[in-house]
């Protein structure tokens, strides 16, 4: 059994994901291949370090397969752990002031699957800027996944320092599968996964 520890307290565990990435497919519409499919299947994307960018309108399962993600990845013995933007943005800011900017980071970039949802909410002040980029610049060698509502191509206009978002950006995208949702919010059709399973087990 894989050693479910190494999934951190702010990991959201989604209970009903079947540990199973290919299945996503029937769940939400993906615009996905069905190479990259089997990638996430087989872990590849794990062992290639390469980021996941999810994005689509509000309520499409964003967060719900960040979070599947994420379960599969601790359920491979992955450090794992969650964050909405905001919130990690603001304990970058409080440890900057109580002088554990440097633990958090080294904490941070020794997760090996980061996963950071509800991106491009607000827009990121240059400081955030720059604490972002100090996270993710530590990175090289691990997963980010990001979630948001927002299309890839308008998440420059979030940062307010140029300078940074364009060394931010490259670091993210030039490895990442893109993942782009569409479709009916599924907190229109949350029972299209149990009648799902069933008709998988008939």
């Amino acid at each position: 059994m894989q050693a479910p520890q190494r999934c951190g307290a702010s990991v959201r565990v989604v209970q009903t994901f079947t540990h199973n990435p290919r299945r996503l497919k029937g769940t939400v519409k993906l615009e996905l291949e069905k190479s990259l499919m089997r990638s996430f299947s087989a872990g590849n994307w794990l062992n290639a370090h390469h980021n996941i960018l999810i994005t689509g309108p509000t309520g499409v399962g964003k967060s719900y397969i960040a979070c599947a993600l994420g379960n599969f990845a601790c359920r491979q013995g992955r450090t794992t752990r969650y964050f909405r933007t905001s919130r990690i943005m603001s304990e970058l800011a409080m440890a900057r002031g109580d002088g554990s900017f440097q633990r958090v980071l080294s904490k941070l970039a020794k997760t090996e699957v980061l996963i950071l949802d509800d991106f491009g909410l607000s827009p990121l002040t240059s400081n955030q800027c720059t604490d972002l980029m100090e996270v993710i610049d530590d990175r090289t060698n691990a997963v980010t996944i990001i979630a948001s509502r927002l299309p890839i191509e308008n998440w420059y206009a979030t940062f307010e320092d140029p300078t940074t978002a364009d060394a931010i950006l490259d670091r993210l995208v030039h490895n990442a599968y893109k993942i782009r949702l569409t479709g009916e919010s599924m907190r229109k059709i949350r029972g299209f996964l149990t009648e799902d399973s069933a008709e998988t087990r008939e």
